[in-house]
């Protein structure tokens, strides 16, 4: 098996799953406005105050994320209101638990402040520290050193 990193000039980008990815998550609000969302956050205001971002554009991204299908908006109407919508999470937008998860992980031991991170997410189990973690398919834990790169079925090679 031939580890394309090797002829790396011989294969193209332009079919890149993480560049598809961050063309979908790649802007700070969409991460944050996860972030929430994972964390509970439901309606927009919510979402505005804890975001940080003015309405025009938290409307604008969550447009995009429901059309995106990493939210979906579900009506509701407190009594004597008109119906609003909140935003909940779809599967598409679950499956990102583990990337929010390692972003906190990166950021509480490389940019969080002297005094630590401001929240530290912990097993309801056993109370311990979550980490996310590179693991294959058969569950061994893995290091940087330990993947190879093969030809997916994408794969654009060039001429």
């Amino acid at each position: 098996m031939k580890d394309l990193r090797d002829d790396r000039d011989s294969w193209t980008s332009e079919n890149c799953s993480v560049a598809r990815a961050m063309d979908i998550v790649g802007s700070r609000s969409t991460v944050l406005i996860m972030r929430e969302a994972l964390l509970g956050t439901r309606r927009f205001d919510d979402f505005v105050r804890r975001v940080g971002v003015g309405e025009p554009a938290m409307a604008a991204r969550l447009k995009e994320m429901v059309a995106a299908d990493l939210l979906e908006r579900i009506p509701y109407r407190e009594p004597g209101q008109r119906t609003r919508h909140e935003y909940q999470l779809t599967s598409k937008g679950r499956a990102l638990l583990p990337v929010i998860t390692a972003l906190r992980n990166w950021g509480d031991t490389w940019a969080a402040t002297d005094t630590g991170p401001s929240v530290i997410a912990t097993h309801h189990d056993c109370g311990e520290p979550i980490r996310a973690v590179l693991r294959c398919a058969a569950g061994h834990d893995i290091a940087d050193g330990d993947i190879d790169i093969t030809a997916g079925p994408g794969l654009v090679r060039r001429d």
